[in-house]
């Protein structure tokens, strides 16, 4: 008599089944999990989303150009149910993706993504998201960190990232593809610890 052995699960059905309060991702082939984000973290994610999204994706005053979606936490599916990025923001041109996907898995490239730094995912953001994100083709890539109180923005360009600015503290900044508007950093950080 043979023994049956209960086939693994996949990391995709493994994601699934993470317990609420965990977030996960598959990047590179590995199934990354961490807690929720603390405060100063969603603090800075939903201020910048207020601020980008009332002037590029809700465009009924004629504020700002409009033109794009914004998301939270969309899940990317850049190889379905294979490698699954969430990152905190991203962005896609409506004439890029004219309508929203069906379900939760985003299967269009975005053309911007924002990754808000915290001690636990800074390695992870820079080290294993930033080149998937190159690999994918994004356009734009920003980093924030409220600890420091910074933004560092990033162009795809001849197959490398290109830096093209850091700010800091309450600069007031206007930084590509969102460059049309100018952003004061300062109401991203919220009060000082």
């Amino acid at each position: 008599m043979h023994a049956r052995t209960k086939p693994r699960p996949s990391l995709y059905e493994q994601l699934e089944a993470l317990p609420e309060g965990l977030t996960g991702e598959i990047l590179d082939g590995q199934l990354y999990t961490q807690p929720r984000p603390a405060a100063r973290h969603i603090g800075a994610a939903s201020r910048l989303d207020r601020i980008i999204a009332r002037h590029f994706d809700f465009d009924d005053d004629g504020e700002g150009p409009g033109g794009w979606w914004i998301f939270p936490e969309p899940e990317l599916h850049f190889i379905h149910n294979t490698e699954v990025d969430v990152p905190d923001l991203a962005g896609w041109r409506r004439e890029r993706m004219p309508t929203w996907p069906e379900g939760h898995r985003f299967t269009v490239v975005p053309d911007w993504v924002c990754e808000v730094l915290s001690r636990s995912t800074v390695g992870t953001d820079r080290e294993v998201k930033m080149p998937i994100y190159a690999q994918y083709g994004v356009a734009y890539a920003w980093l924030i960190d409220p600890r420091a109180r910074t933004l560092e923005a990033y162009a795809f360009e001849a197959g490398a990232w290109r830096e093209i600015g850091r700010f800091a503290g309450a600069a007031q900044v206007s930084v590509a593809p969102f460059d049309a508007i100018s952003i004061n950093l300062g109401h991203l950080w919220g009060p000082r610890a």
